[in-house]
């Protein structure tokens, strides 16, 4: 542990040691005996709030609670058109009393839905699904092997979806990993160059087509799983987690969808391009098996604005020593001008190393699934999925909080929510006095001046930027009252 880090966790620990946080939990156990799920809402003493039963539904990652109170829930759809862990093909938005408002599906012959969604601050979803190749496809992007039988390749891709009535949805920008693709095998494809010299493309030679064949029982032909996805909206950036490459990617979401196909364009100039990779560098050439930390990782999130390590990227590292898991909290090497992240010349990209982690023996050791939060005052929530628990603990690594829900129901990654998460929020109330008046244009243009926090409340005009866009809305408002 360097200098650094100790300071941190001194002073931290100084304000949060043996502090549980204020807050309600979010979690959906999967009953194997059953087969059934149930989302559960508690407070921190484990309190029951509400519930939301879902039946034989499947959960295909985590349940998202929206600050209007409702739920959504991604999960298995019956006849997945491709099979591998974390598959889902449904996503339901439910109110408080378990009533469908909107449910979508994402599951035909070219795409299938899995694991994880992410909700976005203008109310649309960012959706992970495979997207099928073809063997003759694969091989003309240069593509060696295809070790799974079935001889299909199954890609990423990534819909921003616009839930529209109570069973359909707009497609309103995609981005697809099949664009940014390398290969240095054959210099007859366009795609054809020298690995170390393009980090931001995936080597398309990289892994093998097929994981979890023998867990599933099943022919597939997943190949990049993809098993996470979170947005920052201060950045407008995505970051990606690989579980079989055990990599995360960084990716510009502030790009049309035709940018998004190319090299160019987007706030950071890349187009859909990675702007950022970490964990194994020898997937572009630069690096060695010393220098690679993550592997079969899941729940890679960046810390939320005010919270202590704000803007650090946070990791459940599922193997990390030996069998042992390790949550490991990195400082990403963001240059503020341009959007991007600094890179030498021939080098990998930072940082070396962490600049926090929770190890604890043997107590964390999950090869599959599980997830990792900060929390807002310093905490730190886990889920570890194989023992079926949930867990907080300081900067310290103290545990102050623990509960199990047994080992038949299993919790792919549970979340931890201010205890204030669910009161009113009134788009312009940026004072939160339930009045919206001079006041709030006053610290709506402090805001803007001093580039403060982000604050839904203050994004008048849901463009997920506050600017003086936003103080014509509310002045207009304010009017309109």
């Amino acid at each position: 542990m360097n200098k650094k880090t100790l300071i941190v966790i001194i002073l931290s620990s100084i304000s949060y040691l043996q502090e549980l946080s204020n807050g309600i939990i979010l979690f959906t156990p999967f009953n194997s005996e059953n087969q059934s799920s149930t989302t559960y809402l508690v407070d921190q003493n484990l309190n029951e709030i509400n519930i939301w039963m879902h039946g034989n539904q499947r959960p295909a990652s985590m349940s998202y609670l929206l600050q209007d109170s409702t739920l959504l829930f991604p999960s298995q759809i019956e006849n997945p058109t491709m099979l591998s862990g974390g598959v889902g093909g449904i996503i339901q938005h439910l109110d408080w009393n378990n009533n469908i408002l909107w449910e979508y599906a994402i599951s035909n012959y070219n795409y299938q839905h899995h694991h994880d969604i992410e909700p976005l601050p203008n109310g649309n979803l960012l959706v992970l699904a495979w997207e099928r190749k073809t063997l003759q496809e694969a091989l003309e992007a240069g593509r060696q092997i295809i070790e799974t039988p079935l001889q299909q390749m199954w890609s990423e891709v990534i819909f921003e979806i616009e839930p529209v009535g109570t069973n359909s949805a707009n497609i309103v920008w995609e981005w697809r990993l099949w664009d940014h693709l390398i290969q240095d095998i054959d210099p007859s494809l366009t795609n054809y160059g020298i690995i170390s010299e393009h980090p931001e493309l995936l080597n398309i030679n990289l892994g093998e087509v097929g994981f979890g064949m023998n867990a599933t029982g099943s022919l597939n032909g997943d190949w990049i799983h993809f098993n996470s996805i979170h947005y920052n909206p201060h950045l407008d950036q995505i970051i990606l987690s690989s579980r079989t490459l055990s990599e995360i990617y960084i990716i510009d979401h502030s790009t049309t969808t035709q940018e998004a196909a190319s090299h160019s364009g987007g706030n950071s100039g890349k187009g859909g391009d990675f702007l950022y990779r970490w964990g194994n560098p020898q997937n572009y050439n630069r690096g060695n098996s010393a220098e690679r930390i993550l592997n079969s990782q899941h729940s890679v999130n960046w810390i939320e604005s005010g919270y202590p390590g704000e803007g650090n990227i946070i990791i459940f590292n599922n193997v990390h020593y030996a069998n042992n898991s390790a949550i490991i909290e990195i400082v990403p090497p963001l240059n503020m001008d341009n959007l991007t992240y600094y890179i030498q010349e021939g080098q990998h990209y930072g940082p070396e190393t962490w600049d926090w982690m929770y190890y604890n023996n043997d107590y964390l050791s999950s090869n599959i699934q599980s997830g990792v939060f900060r929390l807002e005052n310093g905490n730190t929530f886990i889920t570890d999925f194989n023992s079926s628990r949930m867990a907080e603990v300081t900067y310290e690594g103290d545990i102050v909080f623990e509960h199990s829900t047994g080992i038949n129901n299993k919790i792919s990654r549970a979340k931890k929510y201010p205890s204030n998460y669910l009161e009113p929020n009134i788009l312009g109330d940026i004072n939160y006095d339930e009045t919206i008046d001079v006041l709030d244009i006053i610290i709506l243009i402090d805001i803007i001046v001093n580039q403060d926090n982000f604050l839904n409340s203050a994004d008048i005009n849901y463009d997920e930027v506050i600017d003086i866009l936003d103080v014509i809305c509310l002045i207009n408002i304010i009017l309109a009252n």
